[in-house]
């Protein structure tokens, strides 16, 4: 297998530059105490921290931030009486943002890793986080699963999670099928990736689930989905360790509209599919 590379960029965590934020002194004593519904019902808003610029989950629609995570938060929060406030911030920042009290959750498909679980507490999963392969249409016969791309190109994202799955992947399809991956990609962006999947560059492109469900309904009929890819995982809505109450809220409204079929219907709205959710929280080693 050979790696060829287009663009060269250095690549930052996120969680990592949150993590160091948070750690700096003063940030989070000052919401050593915890916030209460009461105290939400009373403000008659729930103050939700996002990034929007990541459709369907959150983003700027002639201005107004829209999305899935809007619509979602919404029915929850008629059920508290308020109403939901968005508060668009950069993502590097978010987890500091929310310790010092600039909302009250952060709601933008956050996926549950290590690091961050040991920042804030989180609701059992809303949306699928996992790794798909996007491939052409015209190949959905021929390409049924990772395995299938036994010999050919795939592609990734620079700094991705597709692109540290890349060897494991083409090591485990090397065993099942006598060959890996012929070559592997790696572009700047997704964007650049999936016109390289157009243009019969790469065969398979790696990414999140929920982000190439927005891809097929950005060109219908083009692309095809193959799922899952590596170890699943979610995304949930955080909060601070000292809000149990909020967190224990999050998880009954969730759990009334997996049953209710509601959030399954939004999920149909913005992504076209519904998403296999778990009923808690990923645990990590």
């Amino acid at each position: 297998m050979t790696t060829s590379r287009f663009t060269r960029r250095h690549f930052l965590a996120t969680t990592v530059a949150a993590g160091g934020l948070l750690a700096m002194p003063g940030l989070r004593p000052a919401f050593a105490g915890s916030k209460t519904l009461a105290d939400i019902k009373s403000a008659g808003v729930l103050r939700i921290g996002c990034e929007a610029t990541y459709p369907p989950f959150t983003f700027r629609d002639a201005g107004e931030i829209v999305g899935y995570d809007v619509d979602l938060a919404a029915v929850m929060c008629e059920t508290l009486g308020v109403k939901p406030e968005f508060i668009d911030t950069q993502w590097s920042g978010v987890i500091p943002a929310l310790y010092a009290g600039r909302f009250d959750v952060i709601m933008s498909s956050m996926s549950y890793r290590k690091e961050r679980l040991e920042k804030v507490a989180f609701s059992i999963p809303y949306a699928e986080a996992s790794q798909a392969l996007l491939i052409r249409a015209d190949d959905a016969e021929t390409i049924k699963a990772v395995a299938d791309l036994s010999g050919k190109v795939l592609g990734v994202k620079l700094g991705s999670p597709g692109e540290s799955m890349k060897d494991g992947l083409s090591e485990e399809i090397a065993a099942a099928k006598g060959a890996g991956f012929s070559e592997v990609k790696i572009y700047d962006d997704h964007p650049a990736a999936y016109l390289a999947l157009s243009q019969g560059s790469v065969d398979g492109v790696l990414n999140t689930l929920p982000t190439l469900g927005q891809v097929m309904k950005d060109r219908p009929g083009a692309y095809a989905l193959v799922r899952p890819v590596g170890n699943p995982n979610w995304a949930g809505i955080a909060a601070r360790k000292e809000d149990p109450e909020i967190v224990t809220f999050l998880d009954e409204e969730l759990t009334r509209l997996k049953a209710n079929d509601e959030i399954y219907k939004l999920q149909e709205k913005w992504f076209g599919f519904r998403m296999n959710l778990a009923d808690e929280i990923p645990t990590f080693s």
